[in-house]
């Protein structure tokens, strides 16, 4: 017994060879319809859940309440940048 994939599958090949050879148009035509229906049945809410309809007018509030972290301003700045060569006046420092 041959269980080759190629050999096995060989006559449904065949048929559907066969098949699209003689009723080819026609079965173009179907899937274009069936194709355009399934379009118009997603876009018109067919994959959406269903909501179970009793009981929909009870809402339960909830509150909740986390605790956040306060808030801490950035660090002081402790060193500012200057000039070694200047000083304030705009007289040259003699340099070491």
């Amino acid at each position: 017994m041959n269980l080759n994939p190629a050999d096995v599958l060989n006559p449904v090949f065949n048929a559907l060879d066969a098949l699209i050879q003689d009723y080819g148009v026609y079965l173009y035509l179907v899937f274009v319809w069936l194709s355009l229906g399934a379009i118009a049945w997603v876009l018109g809410g067919g994959l959406r859940r269903k909501r179970p309809q009793e009981n929909s007018a009870t809402v339960i509030p909830g509150i909740i309440i986390t605790m956040q972290a306060p808030i801490q301003p950035p660090p002081p700045i402790i060193g500012i940048e200057i000039d070694p060569v200047r000083n304030g006046d705009d007289e040259k420092m003699d340099e070491p």
